[in-house]
């Protein structure tokens, strides 16, 4: 993501990431760099905005879907061109009439968005970001070259990467489950955006991103390689994000450089709550509470979405979630739900806390 403490503009490339691209000797993208860095700063300046509009303004902007009397998924998708103009968009798809679509991007968001959708509606009863039935819009070749993908409070927006380092940020469905993650967390716990929290908001996008992928691909804990955004990143051996093994998804990158992520608390980054420093190191340090959610769900079995998803989402959606919570607060309120759901001295228990522990929580 990148942000403004407690209203950021959501977006999968992370701040150290794009610095290191903006420092790039390769003049195209460093170029490309700068300008997805300065994109992000008008999100943020909406992204504010919506969040704090009421009810009654989201519903006058088109931000809340229309009654239909039951619950059904509500998408739009538009083509951008690889212009940075929004109002003048170009509609390719919408659910209503589901047209034939030609464009790559826009199926990948449609696919994408749809197994989002019934990801929460189906498992969890939840109707779209917002449980109120959300119409979902979806921007796709935002920009040129562009470098990220974004959740700006009440839209999706894609661009289709630098082609070097980068490709079209459509292209994995845990990407686009990631960022409509983050509406569900702004809807919940609205965790803030920085230190441990932030790290927390960042992780609940990455669980969520993962088991949307894992669900769509008919994925248990074992046959998942827990990589996030593995065909965004050019390149077999590298992705955006290991939840198996933080710290790996990619190793002495031409451009990158090696993964950051730490896995265990011992190495938490104490980084400056400032941009450059990833606002306390919110998409660095949320490699610790993503193993330990892998570690619980690989020791339950099966399908993550099963057991430790429930637990996960029981915690994001529980009121005692402080917008400030620490990785301990969600560490004891994992532990209770998992007892309150499958029995106090049951499997599933022990498995989360074997998690925090490997995490070192």
């Amino acid at each position: 993501m990148c942000k403004t403490h407690y209203n950021p503009i959501h977006c999968i490339i992370p701040p150290y990431m794009l610095t290191r691209l903006m420092e790039s000797g390769n003049k195209k993208i460093a170029d490309l760099a700068i300008k997805s860095n300065f994109r992000s700063f008008r999100f943020r300046n909406d992204r504010i905005f919506f969040q704090k509009a009421s009810q009654y303004e989201k519903d006058i902007l088109g931000l809340i879907a229309k009654q239909t009397g039951k619950e059904i998924m509500q998408m739009e998708v538009y083509d951008c061109r690889q212009k940075t103009d929004l109002i003048g968009a170009t509609l390719l798809w919408d659910s209503k009439n589901n047209q034939k679509i030609t464009s790559v991007a826009g199926k990948n968001v449609i696919k994408g968005g749809k197994a989002s959708w019934d990801f929460y509606w189906q498992l969890f009863g939840r109707n779209s970001i917002d449980n109120k039935g959300l119409l979902i819009r979806q921007y796709v070749h935002f920009d040129k070259g562009m470098d990220n993908a974004y959740w700006d409070g009440r839209r999706m927006i894609y661009g289709d990467g630098d082609g070097l380092v980068f490709t079209s940020f459509t292209s994995d469905i845990d990407v686009i489950g990631h960022e409509l993650t983050h509406g569900v967390t702004e809807n919940e716990a609205n965790l803030d955006y920085e230190n441990q929290a932030g790290a927390l908001n960042e992780s609940f996008s990455d669980i969520f991103g993962i088991m949307i992928k894992q669900r769509y691909n008919n994925q248990d804990v074992k046959k998942s390689n827990w990589l996030i955004g593995e065909k965004v990143m050019i390149g077999p051996k590298y992705a955006l994000r290991s939840m198996k093994a933080p710290g790996t998804a990619y190793i002495n990158h031409p451009e990158l450089g090696t993964d950051p992520q730490p896995a265990t608390m011992d190495k938490y980054q104490n980084l400056p709550n400032t941009q450059s420093g990833d606002f306390g190191g919110v998409h660095i340090n949320s490699g610790i509470p993503n193993f330990a959610f892998y570690v619980a769900a690989f020791n339950m079995g099966g399908y993550a979405w099963e057991k430790a998803g429930r637990i996960w989402y029981a915690v994001l959606t529980d009121v005692n979630l402080a917008q400030n919570a620490k990785f301990a607060d969600v560490k004891n309120l994992t532990i209770a739900h998992a007892g309150r759901i499958f029995g106090i001295n049951s499997p599933e228990v022990i498995a989360v806390r074997q998690g925090w522990l490997e995490a070192k929580v």
